[in-house]
């Protein structure tokens, strides 16, 4: 699909529209929330964190610092998106560069939508060697059927609309922003 939107104009008119779903104070109790629960399940394994690009890149620079454990970071980068609204194919960028092999992993994204992207990403992570992958996304979709993977932390539920903000985009936009809206 291509980018409807093609000047700055047009993305502030997509913005203006939007619903707020929830506020930039109400993500940053989230985060702290997911942190706790993070901690407390991982804080004694050393795990490699991975970030999955680009949506996830607000949300585990917003995390990280809050966990207060030893842990390594890469990422890896997955997509089916491609700045559309559609998910498609899923394309493998980047894959972890750190040796898997026998490591917990907590691996990152921004939401858990279909699910497709995430479950391939968690089952690529097995093969690669991983002893367990624990899943943490901002926010689960609620989309009214069954999805192929469940994370392990959630922050906050959404319902079944396109969503923006914190990591999310719509049409390759507002990614930067501190709380999360919805396409009307």
């Amino acid at each position: 699909m291509d980018n409807p939107i093609t000047n700055n104009r047009q993305a502030w008119a997509l913005f203006n529209q939007a619903d707020l779903l929830y506020g930039a104070t109400e993500i940053e109790l989230t985060l702290d929330k997911l942190a706790r629960q993070i901690t407390d399940a991982m804080a004694d394994r050393f795990p490699i964190a991975l970030c999955v690009m680009g949506g996830a890149v607000v949300f585990a620079g917003k995390l990280l610092p809050r966990l207060g454990f030893p842990l390594e970071f890469d990422y890896l980068h997955a997509t089916r998106y491609r700045d559309g609204t559609q998910g498609g194919e899923i394309e493998w960028s980047v894959l972890p560069r750190k040796n898997l092999q026998g490591r917990n992993i907590l691996l990152m994204d921004d939401i858990l939508d279909e699910g497709h992207t995430l479950a391939a990403a968690k089952a690529r992570l097995l093969e690669l060697g991983a002893a367990e992958v624990k899943i943490a996304v901002l926010a689960d979709k609620h989309i009214g059927r069954p999805k192929p993977i469940a994370a392990d932390f959630v922050g906050l539920h959404l319902p079944d609309r396109y969503v923006f903000g914190m990591g999310m985009d719509a049409y390759g936009l507002w990614r930067n922003l501190p709380a999360i809206y919805a396409l009307k």
